[in-house]
């Protein structure tokens, strides 16, 4: 069997999961009348939780390089995934959900997601943080269909590294490990949603 043929049988694979998966998700969907809503005191324990991810992030760019404080200080805006999980074996896919903000001020939550495919082998798990050069950039992020080109590339953070970064379209990304092993971990394909705070 060809490599194309290989990658076509990998994608009618991966297409057909994720039919099962959307086509069973219904059956178990609807309204439980046992099931109580979370309380506000649920709720505010959640949103410490991921107060506490996002700040011990921040504090985890900043230490591995000093210099990011300069991006901290004049960008626009960032977005920040806490934790991107990453696993592949010839499909890879990636998954993280993080917080926006505009001047130092958090205007609403946004997921990332990735679908690649081609040699690939193993997990990880990484930061990303996404800093926004002015409010045009942060615009275009926050209208809700953002996507990275398949040629974008983020910068791995280690120290000394981000003196000599720099914007392209806007934007600046850096990421930091957190473990595990990736061969290719390209941001290239990366799609974001947006949900503004209400």
């Amino acid at each position: 069997m060809g490599r194309d043929n290989v990658k076509k049988s990998a994608a009618v694979i991966l297409l057909a999961g994720l039919f099962s998966i959307m086509v069973a998700a219904p059956a178990g969907a609807g309204w439980n009348p046992l099931k109580k809503d979370k309380t506000e005191e649920q709720k505010a324990e959640e949103q410490k939780a991921e107060d506490a991810e996002i700040a011990e992030a921040i504090a985890a760019f900043k230490a591995e390089d000093p210099d990011m404080k300069v991006f901290f200080d004049e960008a626009y805006g960032y977005a920040i995934f806490p934790s991107v999980g990453k696993g592949a074996v010839g499909i890879g896919g990636a998954y993280g959900s993080g917080k926006v903000y505009e001047k130092g001020r958090e205007i609403g939550d946004t997921k990332l997601s990735q679908v690649t495919i081609g040699f690939q082998l193993g997990g990880q798990a990484y930061r990303e943080i996404i800093f926004f050069e002015d409010k045009a950039a942060l615009d275009d992020f926050t209208s809700g269909n953002f996507e990275f080109s398949a040629q974008a590339s983020a910068v791995a953070l280690t120290s000394g590294v981000a003196k000599d970064a720099d914007y392209s379209d806007g934007v600046a990304i850096f990421t930091i490990e957190k473990g595990g092993l990736m061969y290719e971990a390209s941001i290239g394909g990366q799609k974001f949603s947006f949900d503004r705070n209400k």
